[in-house]
């Protein structure tokens, strides 16, 4: 990953755009840098001020994805960003239309639903943003939907079955909703995971990054073991849902106005769950890329150093060698030279004896 300075991260707010990649990405980035939140913080805050009122909202999302996935990181990112999103929010709701406000509002929510922020510390942005105000819940809202098709349809013939005259009413409440393969088929997935790692394979190497921290990279690791896809809880939710929220023919049943308007309130709340685990899937597959791709780096690192560290051992060794076939060479060359002593062809002359010696003595 790239290093952080406050210009850079000015211009990857600029580059923002209301997309899941392009928000999971710059979040990810963060989320790395969060020993700067202080200032990422900041930077946020003084660039959503400058954007256009329909960007705002993405600053938002932005803002909401690091916030709950950086909490099982460190806390710093949460309680920066509790200091300016009172006023965030302020800014964001100013001049903006209900679907925004919805938008808005429903982020408050998730963070008092998950613990993120206290009930009081949410009640407050939405009294003094006025969010909320005219809401209602969302099966009042379907209720008045319903309300208001049965009260203009058309009548049908007392021929026709009550099946056939029940039938059309249910349609408008809930559009079908496409189930979700939350665990893929075996094949599906190894040619995912080929495709994950072919992906990694082909990303570059990033000069500035340490490829040498194995401290880093095993927290990640770490990390990655509560990341969304081993969050049993939310799993064991989505295989508990009604086979009615993801199966048309279910609509059938339907009898009467008050079962369409409970339908209707499971699949919307069907919905938001599986986009929610959706967006939490996307952003742990970028993490586990990013993870990788170190992976990866550190190896090349590890085996750039066990090279090196060889070549180190084969140099030391050579020069231990040259030294020693050195000093033999200046050894030999100090060694007396054997053609300068006398000529002893003929034998040496005999030592004297005990005897001759003891007489010699004597005559001195």
């Amino acid at each position: 990953m790239s290093s952080f300075s406050d210009s850079s991260l000015s211009k990857k707010l600029n580059e923002l755009n209301n997309t899941q990649q392009s928000i999971q990405t710059l979040s990810l980035w963060l989320i790395h840098h969060r020993k700067h939140s202080k200032t990422i913080v900041q930077v946020w805050q003084r660039e959503m001020q400058k954007v256009k009122s329909s960007v705002r909202l993405t600053f938002m999302y932005l803002a909401n994805d690091v916030i709950q996935n950086s909490k099982k990181k460190g806390p710093e990112l949460t309680r920066d960003f509790a200091t300016v999103l009172p006023e965030a929010y302020a800014v964001a709701s100013k001049d903006a239309d209900d679907k925004t406000k919805k938008s808005l509002e429903r982020i408050l929510t998730i963070w008092q639903e998950r613990g993120v922020y206290d009930k009081t510390f949410v009640t407050k942005i939405k009294q003094d943003t006025d969010l909320g105000k005219n809401d209602s819940k969302p099966a009042e809202k379907t209720k008045k939907k319903v309300d208001e098709y049965v009260a203009t349809k058309p009548k049908h013939h007392k021929s026709k079955s009550k099946h056939r005259d029940r039938e059309p009413a249910v349609k408008p409440v809930a559009e079908p909703v496409t189930p979700v393969a939350v665990v893929p088929a075996k094949k599906k997935k190894k040619e995912d995971d080929l495709s994950l790692i072919e992906e990694i394979e082909s990303m570059p190497n990033d000069p500035t990054s340490n490829t040498g921290d194995s401290e880093a990279l095993v927290k990640r690791l770490a990390d990655l073991e509560h990341s969304a896809s081993s969050d049993a809880a939310v799993r064991e939710k989505i295989a508990a849902l009604p086979p009615e929220v993801s199966d048309i023919q279910h609509l059938s049943k339907v009898q009467d106005k008050e079962a369409a308007v409970k339908l209707a309130s499971q699949v919307e709340e069907a919905c938001i769950l599986l986009s929610e685990y959706n967006f939490r899937l996307n952003a742990e597959l970028e993490e586990r890329k990013a993870v990788g791709k170190m992976l990866r780096d550190f190896i090349v690192c590890q085996r750039e150093q066990l090279t090196e560290a060889e070549n180190k051992d084969y140099k030391s060794r050579l020069e231990k060698v040259t030294n020693v076939r050195l000093e033999l060479s200046s050894h030999i060359q100090n060694l007396p030279d054997l053609t300068l002593l006398p000529d002893v062809t003929g034998g040496l002359a005999p030592l004297p004896s005990a005897g001759d010696l003891f007489s010699l003595d004597q005559r001195h």
